[in-house]
C-alpha cells in the first residue's frame, strides 16, 4: 500500500475518546510510508494525548483552537480542508458520529467536517451499549447513506474491562481502508471477481501434511486491488494463512486442494473475472493414514505413493461463464516462459503471470514481486520488481480492457 499512501495528503481528526492514544501509532505510520500528515485535536482528546506528541511524529503544528490560527494569516478549518486528500477521524465517538450526522459544528474538528469536500473516514470506537444505541445506528447509517466512509469497530476488551464490540480497529486495518478510498478507481466497476490465495495442505497422517512456502500475499494483494478498482463483489478462497481478511471481500478458508476446488465450483460460473494466485499442491499422499506414522514401522527407506490433485484452474476455465477472464500464475524455475506458455494454452487461459522464485525479490514470503505477463496471443507485459501491491494493480489494469471489451 505504501506506493498509494505515498506523497499524499492526510488529515487525521482525533477526539475525545480512550482510544485516541492510538492515533500516536497510526500517524507515525502512515509518515513512515511516505504521507504529510496533518492533525487536528478537539480539546478533550489533548487530555488523553498532548499535542507535543503528535507534532513530532508528523512534523507539523497540530491543530486545536476553532479561534487561533497556526496559519498566520489564515483560517484553520479551510486551510486544513484545502490541504487534506481525506480526512480521518478517529476515534469516532458516538458524540462525534451524532454532531457529524447533525451538521453541529462547536470545535475545530467539526467545524472542518462541516466545511471538508475530501473524502471522510470515521473509525468508530466507544463502549458496546453506546455503539449499539438506536440513535447511534441510525447516525452510522446517515454518514454512510452521504457517502462517508465508516470503519465500524471491532470485537475486544474495552476501556471498561468488559469483552464487546466497540473497540478501535487495528492501525493496519485503518491503514488498508485509507488505502482503499485513495486508491479507488473504475476499472473493474460492477464486476464480480473471484481470487485463490495462499497454499494448500495435503494431510499425510494427523500430525503431518505436505505443503509448500506460500504465504498467500499475492493473491491477498490482488483482491484488495479488486475491491480499490470497485469490484462489485470480490471472493477470496484461500488456503491456511495468518493474513487478515482485505476490506469488504468475501473471505472462504479452505485447507486441501480438495477443499479448494469445492469452494471453486459455486462461483467459476458466476464470476466475471478468476485470478488463481493460489500455490495449489501438485501432488497429495494416496492414502491418509488414520494414526501417526511410525519411523521405526517404516524402515531405514519409505515409498511415499503420490496421486495428483484436482486441477483447480481447468475447472475454472472450462466452466467459466460467457465472456469471463481467466488469470494463471506460474512459479518456475527454469524455461520460465515456455513453460507458462504451455500451461496458459492447455487449459485455455486468457492470461498467466510467471514469476521464478530464485530471482532476487521473487520468493515465497515476501512483500515483493518479480514477474512477465503473459497472453493467449503471444504478448507479454515484463515487470520489474515491485510490491505485490503494484503488480496487483498493474495486472488487474491489464485485464480490465479485456473485461470491458
Amino acid at each position: 500500500m505504501k506506493h498509494i499512501i505515498q506523497k499524499r495528503h492526510i488529515l487525521v481528526g482525533l477526539s475525545g475518546g480512550i482510544a485516541c492514544y492510538k492515533g500516536c501509532d497510526l500517524v507515525s505510520r502512515l509518515v513512515q510510508l511516505g504521507a504529510e500528515v496533518r492533525v487536528v485535536m478537539t480539546e478533550n482528546a489533548t487530555r488523553f494525548v498532548g499535542t507535543v506528541s503528535f507534532q513530532a511524529l508528523c512534523g507539523s503544528p497540530v491543530y486545536t483552537d476553532t479561534f487561533g490560527s497556526v496559519d498566520p494569516g489564515g483560517i484553520d478549518h479551510i486551510r486544513l480542508t484545502e490541504f487534506s486528500e481525506i480526512f480521518v477521524i478517529l476515534p469516532a465517538t458516538a458524540n462525534v458520529l451524532a454532531k457529524m450526522a447533525h451538521g453541529l459544528a462547536d470545535d475545530l474538528l467539526s467545524t472542518t467536517y462541516i466545511a471538508c469536500n475530501c473524502p471522510v473516514l470515521a473509525v468508530a470506537a466507544m463502549e458496546t451499549k453506546m455503539y449499539n444505541h438506536p440513535a447511534t445506528q441510525v447516525n452510522l447509517k446517515l454518514l454512510e447513506k452521504r457517502g462517508v466512509h465508516v470503519l465500524h469497530p471491532e470485537t475486544g476488551y474495552l476501556a471498561s474491562g468488559k469483552k464487546g464490540v466497540g473497540r478501535l480497529p487495528g492501525r493496519e486495518r485503518i491503514i488498508e481502508r485509507i488505502a482503499l478510498v485513495l486508491g479507488a478507481t473504475s476499472y473493474l466497476a460492477g464486476k464480480t471477481v473471484l481470487v485463490t490465495a495462499g497454499p494448500t495442505q495435503e494431510a499425510l497422517d494427523p500430525v503431518r501434511y505436505l505443503t509448500n512456502p506460500s504465504t498467500g500475499k499475492m493473491g491477498f494483494a490482488i483482491a484488495r486491488a479488486a475491491m480499490r478498482m470497485g469490484a462489485q463483489d470480490v471472493h477470496l478462497v484461500t488456503g491456511p494463512t495468518e493474513l487478515d481478511t482485505p476490506f469488504g471481500v468475501k473471505r472462504h478458508d479452505v485447507v486441501s486442494a480438495a477443499d479448494m476446488l469445492k469452494a471453486v465450483k459455486p462461483l467459476a460460473g458466476k464470476v466475471d473475472l478468476v485470478v488463481a494466485a493460489a500455490a495449489v499442491s501438485d501432488f497429495a499422499p494416496e492414502k491418509v493414514s488414520k494414526t501417526k506414522l511410525k519411523k521405526s514401522a517404516q524402515g531405514e527407506k519409505t515409498t511415499l505413493p503420490l496421486a495428483q490433485t484436482p486441477d483447480i484452474l481447468a475447472f475454472a476455465s472450462k466452466n467459466r461463464k460467457k465472456g469471463a477472464v481467466v488469470v494463471g500464475f506460474a512459479v518456475e524455475t527454469d524455461k520460465e516462459i515456455q513453460n507458462a506458455m504451455g500451461k496458459l494454452k492447455k487449459k485455455a487461459l486468457d492470461y498467466i503471470v510467471v514469476n521464478n522464485p530464485r530471482n532476487e525479490g521473487a520468493a515465497f514470503g515476501g512483500d515483493t514481486n518479480r514477474a512477465v505477463i503473459l497472453d493467449a496471443g503471444g504478448n507479454r507485459v515484463e515487470l520489474p520488481l515491485m510490491s505485490k501491491d503494484e503488480l496487483a494493480e498493474r495486472l488487474l489494469e491489464l485485464v480490465s480492457g479485456k473485461l470491458k471489451k
